[in-house]
């Protein structure tokens, strides 16, 4: 495997892992219907950032970086209308 082909499993195994690590929490909030518990300020700064990193990723046409921050943004938002929708 060349240095290349590396680098760019490396960025697809980190987005990968770092876009699914959202899947736990919007299922538990989902089920649980509370996001009593989640930081307003945190996940709106968060979904702010991540749709900024896919403009940028759409800009430079940077398909991990596109892929990567359109689930994270999918799954941060899924999160983020849990908790204007369960505040409690």
């Amino acid at each position: 495997m060349d240095e290349s082909t590396l680098r760019e499993a490396i960025g697809m195994v980190a987005a990968c892992l770092t876009t699914l690590s959202f899947l736990p929490q919007v299922i538990k909030t989902w089920r649980s219907r509370s996001a009593h518990d989640l930081s307003l300020g945190m996940f709106s700064m968060l979904v702010i950032g991540v749709f900024l990193w896919l403009v940028y990723g759409i800009w430079l046409m940077n398909w991990p970086v596109i892929l990567a921050n359109g689930a994270t943004l999918l799954l941060s938002g899924t999160i983020l209308y849990f908790k204007l929708r369960y505040p409690k």
